[in-house]
């Protein structure tokens, strides 16, 4: 395996572990072998496998399962059980979804893929306690594909992954596993996913797919497939990096525009001006973006941003504006919990041993994740200082004029 970042905690030879999902799929597109090269068939004739049952990978699942024939795969049981129960317990998915999904089957033996012929990989890509990336479930997941590759197979990655990841550390999984050569025997397309968890309005079919290829006729072959599905039509980047740079730019511009707003809402408060008055203000010009100053959170914007300066350092090239983004938005929650404090002892509140209630423990609305680093930040300093606080936060905005009492 070529590329590996260092020091990030990766098994190569490791199979596939719990929490990493595999989706099979059914009728849709199949590469045929012959002695022009792969020739493109009906996307009936194809077999999907979706790796990953999670807030990306059943929706998707779901939907394919209403035009294909689809197996989703999960080695926790208890999912498995879950879904063939008509439950979802992400909440992304309602029971009427699920059962529309009528030709989507589940299973939990890696064996029930071994006759698909087209493989989408969902599985999460955290960061480690430094803050790199890891790619532990990704390496996992590819090495499982690799056991179970066929010639004329077709693997699409969505899992948010810095530019070059997929060809630099999965591709190289899948050789190995497989016996395979890339680009002759087996081919990959990246298509990143694009899910906000919990939003009822913009679903999975209705957002736009970035779609790509390792050849022309593999990007033509993935646009088509997702395309099948996709109401919002898609979007041909044309090459594999330029599809995942694409990814995860969205997520860290997000992260900057709200450091930005941030380290307004800091300053104004030091100035005695309320933030959300000066934003009002500013935003009657039509140019302004409506930012708010908050904490950063989640899987996605408080993440991704670290999977692309990992790859700027590698390449020689320091990221300064994006990780001052990160450094601001990661201090938010030591920042909120000293304003708590000092607020406190400015309403004559004795923080030693006072009891504090935080609403709302999710990252979000309508969301069970719990995935705020922030909020985990600054409940952790509450309870150091007041013992007796509890937390169950929802969300933070700052006050309207944090220095009022």
């Amino acid at each position: 395996m070529a590329n590996l970042p260092e020091n990030r905690g990766v098994q190569p030879h490791a199979i596939v572990p719990e929490g990493v999902h595999l989706l099979r799929a059914g009728p849709s597109c199949h590469l045929d072998h012959s002695d022009n090269g792969y020739n493109m068939q009906p996307l009936d004739n194809t077999r999907i496998a979706v790796i990953g049952l999670g807030y990306v990978g059943l929706p998707l699942a779901v939907e394919f399962g209403k035009k294909y024939d689809v197996v989703g795969f999960d080695i926790r049981e208890t999912r498995i059980h879950e879904l063939r129960s008509g439950t979802d317990g992400t909440l992304e998915v309602s029971p009427d979804e699920l059962s529309a999904a009528s030709r989507l089957s589940y299973a939990s033996e890696l064996d029930a893929l071994r006759n698909c012929t087209v493989f989408i990989v969902t599985v999460p890509t955290p960061i480690d306690s430094a803050k790199r990336p890891d790619l532990t479930p990704l390496v996992k997941a590819s090495t499982s594909l690799g056991k179970v590759l066929k010639r004329g197979d077709v693997v699409v990655y969505e899992s948010t992954v810095y530019p070059g990841c997929t060809e630099e550390v999965c591709v190289p999984l899948l050789e190995r596993e497989s016996g395979l050569k890339f680009n002759v025997d087996f081919f990959v397309g990246y298509s990143p996913e694009r899910i906000n968890p919990g939003d009822k309005k913009h679903r999975v079919t209705t957002i736009r797919k970035v779609t790509s290829g390792s050849t022309p006729e593999i990007a033509e072959f993935v646009d088509r497939l997702y395309g099948s599905i996709i109401v919002a039509g898609t979007h041909k980047a044309s090459s594999l990096k330029v599809a995942e740079a694409a990814k995860v730019i969205e997520n860290a511009q997000r992260d900057l525009n709200i450091a930005l707003i941030n380290d307004l809402a800091m300053l104004f408060n030091k100035l005695g001006i309320d933030t959300l008055e000066v934003l009002e203000a500013a935003g009657t010009k039509w140019n302004f973006l409506p930012f708010r100053p908050g904490l950063v959170g989640g899987h996605c914007i408080s993440v991704d941003p670290y999977y692309l300066t990992h790859k700027a350092q590698q390449v020689g090239h320091h990221p300064d504006v994006i990780l001052a983004g990160r450094r601001t938005n990661d201090g938010m929650g030591p920042y909120i919990a000293n304003e708590v404090m000092r607020l406190m002892v400015r309403k004559g509140i004795n923080p030693v041993g006072a009891r504090i209630l935080i609403l709302g423990l999710a990252f979000k609305e309508n969301c069970r994740t719990c995935a705020i680093r922030g909020w985990s930040t600054s409940s952790r300093r509450c309870a150091t200082t007041m013992p007796r606080s509890m937390c169950t936060t929802r969300g933070w905005m700052l006050p309207r004029r944090t220095t009022s009492t």
